[in-house]
């Protein structure tokens, strides 16, 4: 009889993902130093030759499954276009604050990889980039943003970090008050941007 393989054979795509997901899983529940390629080929139920013919090393693997949570993320957050900023805003805060309840440890995790792992923090702080254009190109009509409410928008950002960071490790406050906690920082904040500056001028709508 013809011995089983060691692995189930897959089409490229397939594998690919299946690698993918048994990394994300192991990146969530351990730290980076931690575990090893040797690890998470286990995981995956793969050789390690396997592992590295798809992802050459570990930050690789990490890189890949982190910036498929981001790209993930970043549509989670895309405004619909319909309904005034704040509307928009709280749309995007329930989805968000959502998807981070459900991968609350893949969440920390990252957020926290990010003081030690510079490929980390190069993710976490390109996300953070994209939400704050995105912001500001809906709070300026397109134009370009003053300085301080640039500050303020990028200030605003790392709060929100910290307090879900607070929320996560706590779990004593109901997702739609740490949202309401959240718009009600964010538009004072914008408030004291404009007394800061009163040429800035913002579209909240309504």
């Amino acid at each position: 009889m013809t011995p089983e393989p060691a692995y189930t054979r897959l089409n490229v795509d397939e594998r690919r993902r299946q690698l993918l997901e048994a990394g994300a899983a192991m990146f969530a529940e351990h730290s980076y130093e931690e575990i090893s390629m040797r690890d998470i080929a286990k995981a995956a139920g793969v050789s390690k030759p396997l592992l590295y013919h798809y992802f050459p090393s570990k930050i690789d693997l990490f890189k890949a499954a982190v910036a498929e949570k981001a790209s993930e993320l970043q549509g989670l957050i895309e405004p619909s276009g319909d309904g005034t900023p704040l509307e928009q805003l709280t749309r995007i805060l329930d989805a968000y604050l959502a998807w981070i309840e459900a991968n609350a440890t893949t969440w920390s995790k990252l957020v926290q990889s990010t003081s030690a792992l510079p490929e980390a923090r190069d993710l976490v702080e390109g996300f953070r980039q994209r939400t704050m254009d995105m912001a500001l190109a809906r709070l300026t009509n397109g134009d370009a943003a003053r300085p301080a409410l640039r500050t303020t928008i990028s200030g605003w950002l790392g709060y929100m970090d910290a307090a879900i960071l607070d929320w996560i490790g706590h779990g004593d406050l109901p997702r739609e008050d740490l949202r309401d906690l959240l718009i009600a920082a964010f538009v004072g904040a914008l408030l004291t941007a404009r007394e800061a500056d009163p040429e800035i001028t913002l579209d909240l709508g309504g």
